[in-house]
């Protein structure tokens, strides 16, 4: 018995790593690039835009990683591969594995304009490749390796149900037998926005920077049709709205930057990057309390070191503008110093978070902390006067003799407009202000590529399909010891889904309770081919 036990347990452990490594091994990640126009009619282009922005979100399943369409961009900016240029094959594989993606989709469409009754019409063709190998995806037919491209014809006005097909096809290749997400699930999830809406948004963002007037006129379309729709009645297109802020944040139009910013919903993906800019206007226009009321939220969620930075130096700054009530200056203090810490010990690189944390902490009298602060600020910059100067009077505070040293040093690097003598003579008269704490702001690209990465490990939630409702319904009978009930649940589920590896699990595991050991053993057989990975019917079948 015992011999038979320890058998048992080695077969049950042996599954289990050999479906982890295999789980691992299958996990891929897919880069999604904009479509060929294969039309010649470039006032179609932002069609094969709305391709990657589109089958990007869609694809967002637990069993696939996905680099979204931001995150495209930004290694295209970083290999130096213009926006503006449709990649070559080479090209692209190469922006895939600097992405470490080993999926990659391309495609191309052909548009027919509209004449006289007939509507305008989009024929796509789309293909996956495997990155590693540089070979298109092949699929086994009757023990053949076939190739297959992805080919969908359909009136242009349906381009985003196009879409979601597609993005049906292509995870129906890559997960055939354990894909939960029914084609129509998809493309539900693919029209979630008006055709005209999701026209106007994608011209905006095609749109140069430098024509402000029409990516404005673009977006502010897009967002007047989405409140329009019957189906978004009175919503706010979020990501219109998002893409204005920004707009109006570069002309410096403060006020329309934080109205269109403050427009998108808490409950949309693209809150905190809104949050996080609102913010940062206010700081600029020294209204420190709503700058602090705006990021405060953030700063756990995020974890960025430049959010911390950010609150920091803002609270510090507000504490010192806070002349009339000296328990809220003192409590402002401390907030800023709370943050500022944890900016400063998120990495030893962190210099500019190290300086206004240590000067924190010389305005807070804390003068032995402050001056390990900003010692690693001069290692990494040996000509910074200002940490000099700083450094120079936290020492001459403590006593120690060698303040005079750094203090010459301030002297030689803080000789412009006669800088040292100026800060000499406010310092004595107990004014700090003229040494400003040091927050740079990120760019929207590093900004978006942390938050966007942050967003990837929770991957988007499809609509629960009638065969996982049935699935569900099948094991609360299962668990509640109703095993006939069960079954004529599964006889359901297996008519319209007979490749359903979790109902031929539920199966074998009612079999297995009734000790008919035969029939749960073919059940659990069929439930690992339909998908090799589950482990409990491995852990299952052992136990048999």
């Amino acid at each position: 018995m015992l011999k038979k036990l320890l058998f048992t347990i080695i077969c049950a452990l042996f599954a289990v790593v050999s479906i982890n490594a295999q789980t691992t091994q299958n996990s891929d990640t897919v880069m999604v690039l904009p479509f060929e126009n294969s039309s010649n009619k470039s006032e179609f282009n932002w069609v094969g835009e709305s391709f990657a922005d589109s089958l990007s979100d869609l694809l967002k399943v637990p069993s696939l990683n996905v680099i979204t369409n931001q995150e495209r961009k930004i290694i295209q900016q970083r290999l130096r591969v213009p926006l503006t240029i449709l990649p070559s094959l080479a090209t692209s594989l190469k922006l895939a594995r600097e992405g470490r993606a080993t999926l990659l989709v391309a495609g191309k469409y052909n548009i027919q304009p509209a004449q006289g009754d007939t509507a305008a019409k989009i024929a796509v063709t789309a293909k996956i490749i495997r990155v590693n190998e540089g070979r298109f995806l092949s699929e086994e037919f009757d023990g053949k390796s076939v190739t297959r491209d992805i080919r969908i014809d359909d009136a242009l006005g349906n381009l985003q149900t196009v879409q979601g097909e597609i993005a049906y096809v292509i995870l129906y290749q890559l997960f055939r037998s354990t894909l939960t997400s029914s084609r129509n699930d998809l493309v539900q999830s693919a029209n979630k926005v008006s055709a005209r809406a999701f026209e106007a948004y994608i011209k905006g963002l095609l749109t140069s920077e430098s024509d402000g007037q029409t990516r404005e006129n673009f977006f502010k379309n897009a967002m007047r049709i989405y409140a329009d729709d019957e189906k978004t009645k009175g919503g706010v297109y979020a990501e219109a709205a998002l893409e204005l802020g920004h707009l109006f944040l570069n002309q410096r139009k403060f006020a329309e930057a934080v109205n269109y910013f403050s427009q998108v919903p808490q409950t949309s993906l693209q809150y905190a990057e809104a949050a996080f800019y609102t913010g940062l206007v206010h700081w600029q226009q020294q209204n420190y309390e709503q700058a602090l009321a705006v990021l405060r939220p953030l700063a756990d969620d995020l974890k960025l070191t430049s959010v911390y930075n950010t609150l920091g130096a803002i609270a510090i700054q507000a504490a010192r503008a806070e002349k009339k009530n000296k328990g809220n200056a003192d409590k402002l203090m401390l907030e800023g110093l709370d943050f500022l810490k944890k900016a400063a010990e998120s990495s030893e690189n962190e210099t500019m978070a190290k300086f206004n944390y240590g000067l924190a902490l010389y305005l807070n009298n804390n003068f032995l902390e402050a001056a390990k602060q900003i010692r690693p600020v001069l290692a990494s910059n040996p000509r910074d006067g200002e940490a000099y100067f700083v450094l120079a009077k936290t020492l001459e505070r403590v006593g120690d003799q060698t303040s005079a040293e750094f203090d010459n040093q301030a002297r030689r690097f803080l000789t412009e407009n006669n800088r040292y003598a100026k800060l000499e003579t406010d310092w004595k008269a107990g004014k700090t202000d003229g040494i400003s704490l040091r927050v740079e702001q990120p760019t929207r690209k590093d900004f978006v590529s942390v938050v966007l990465t942050k967003k990837q490990s929770t991957p988007t939630q499809v609509a629960v399909s009638e065969t996982d409702k049935l699935l569900a319904e099948a094991e609360k009978f299962y668990k509640n010891g109703n095993d006939e009930e069960s079954m004529a649940v599964l006889r359901k589920v297996l008519v319209s889904e007979p490749m359903s590896a979790q109902a031929y699990l539920l199966l074998g595991m009612i079999h297995l309770r009734r000790g008919d050991s035969e029939q749960a053993i073919s059940s659990l057989k069929t439930a690992l081919f339909w998908d090799n990975r589950l482990i409990e019917a491995h852990v299952l079948l052992s136990r048999v």
